[in-house]
């Protein structure tokens, strides 16, 4: 394959896709092309997609017909759909809409160079087999964007969940997780390099075992690679998190106190029909001891408005469960049907357009309500951030985030990129904390002077 050739990556969708987006840079790179950073000067165009909702589908699909237009300017411009979109909806993108001249699933990113041989030859080119083994584990992911100081790391692919809202078991296949030896040594690698927090990521982390090795265990010695190296992970299931690893969280400072533990539904019925296995008393019972072992837990979640033959007093019970646990944030979403998924197959989505928009719009305002009172309730306090760069409002200011996963907003002085600053809490919005800077540190010096103060 020509080394002049010239590659683009758009990515949509969860932080999966992101570093999914990272092991391809690795693959073609290694095939000597070259990375751009504007769809504009590649020959090769690729779309990393979601199909988690009807929302993400369709900006994948206007993105598309954009391409198209640069396609007719040049001719020889391959464009190619990657991903869960990819796999769901393969046919459509390729013979349908004609929009694109490679389709490519999660499982076959390898396969990427032979495809845009087959289009050179004047083919279409597609490769959506789902695996059992494939983890990617031995390729080295290519990070050509972000700020240089934060990674993710896949640990694990697909699920075996099965949620009936979900159509990630069918794009992404069954799970399985990468050898543990693999992971650790990506992170020193990361480490080697200056970054100074790494997220684990999967669909269900803490469902992670390879042979004896737990998620606990993963993180024990994550942690251990460099104290300087904060860590956290995304996304849990609260069917099976383990208390050793609150525990761990606990006593280890550079394991970050905030966790994402996602809810869906507040009402026992909500939850049956979306094959969550707990009940609302369970998932309670959890978040209760994640806050008493974990004083001064961050916690964040997922909540679904208008899943099929959702009632009034069903959507009430969810936002008096978002209530009784008070997140610090959490990503909230109208129910869209994804074809192939078991609410698709048996549930009519019968919840009215205007009845999920104004169930979604109460669950955001009592959020941003949560949200601002935490965040008044953090004005004086002292935290460590890392700097990730520059406040999007102002050049004088840096931004960046707490051990506890909040934004932070402060003068910038002499502050750089990467470092780690204590600063004190004097203001906030609902999103937002704005602070005073008392200094630069460490986490193994903010961390030993907090436990002597």
């Amino acid at each position: 394959m020509s080394s002049q050739k010239k590659f683009y990556i758009e990515t949509y969708g969860c932080q999966m896709n992101f570093a999914d987006s990272e092991i391809v840079n690795a693959i073609l790179m290694d095939e000597g092309m070259q990375a751009v950073t504007e769809a504009e000067l590649a020959d090769i165009i690729l779309v990393n997609t979601c199909s988690i909702r009807e929302n993400a589908e369709t900006k994948v699909w206007n993105r598309l017909k954009e391409f198209r237009g640069l396609k007719s300017q040049k001719e020889s411009l391959t464009v190619g759909v990657l991903g869960c979109m990819a796999e769901r909806i393969k046919d459509q993108i390729i013979e349908e809409e004609q929009l694109v001249d490679i389709v490519v699933g999660p499982d076959a990113y390898r396969d990427i160079p032979r495809l845009i041989e087959e289009v050179e030859d004047g083919r279409k080119a597609v490769n959506v087999l789902l695996s059992l083994e494939e983890t990617y584990a031995d390729i080295a992911p290519v990070r050509t964007t972000g700020n240089g100081v934060s990674a993710f790391v896949s640990i694990m692919r697909g699920c075996d969940n099965m949620c009936s809202f979900c159509v990630v078991p069918f794009t992404r296949g069954r799970e399985r997780s990468r050898p543990i030896e693999s992971i650790l040594t990506e992170i020193q690698k990361l480490s080697d390099e200056g970054y100074k927090e790494v997220t684990l990521l999967g669909q269900n982390v803490n469902s992670y075992k390879d042979g004896l090795n737990t998620f606990t265990t993963l993180m024990d010695r994550a942690s251990r690679i460099n104290p300087e190296i904060r860590f956290r992970f995304s996304s849990p299931h609260p069917k099976d998190f383990p208390d050793d690893l609150l525990y761990l969280i606990a006593e280890r400072p550079n394991l970050c106190n905030y966790i994402h533990i996602p809810a869906q539904a507040g009402s026992d019925s909500m939850l049956e029909r979306m094959r969550r296995p707990y009940t609302r008393d369970q998932y309670l019972a959890l978040i209760q001891k994640m806050k008493s072992i974990i004083p001064g837990c961050s916690l964040s979640t997922d909540i679904i408005a208008g899943f099929c033959g959702e009632t009034e007093e069903e959507h009430q019970q969810t936002l008096s469960l978002m209530k009784e646990v008070e997140y610090d944030l959490a990503y909230m979403f109208a129910y869209s049907e994804r074809e192939r998924t078991l609410a698709y197959r048996k549930f009519e989505d019968d919840v009215p357009e205007e009845v999920k928009k104004r169930r979604l719009s109460e669950i955001i305002s009592q959020q941003m309500s949560i949200q601002h009172s935490r965040n008044k309730a953090e004005i004086g306090n002292r935290h460590i951030v890392l700097v990730e760069g520059t406040s999007k409002r102002s050049e004088d200011q840096l931004s960046g985030r707490t051990d506890t996963n909040k934004m932070v907003v402060f003068d910038r002085k002499d502050f750089v990129r990467g470092d780690y600053v204590e600063v004190e809490i004097t203001d906030c919005t609902s999103a937002t904390l704005r602070a005073i800077p008392i200094g630069k540190t460490t986490l193994s010096e903010y961390y030993s002077e907090s436990v002597h103060s």
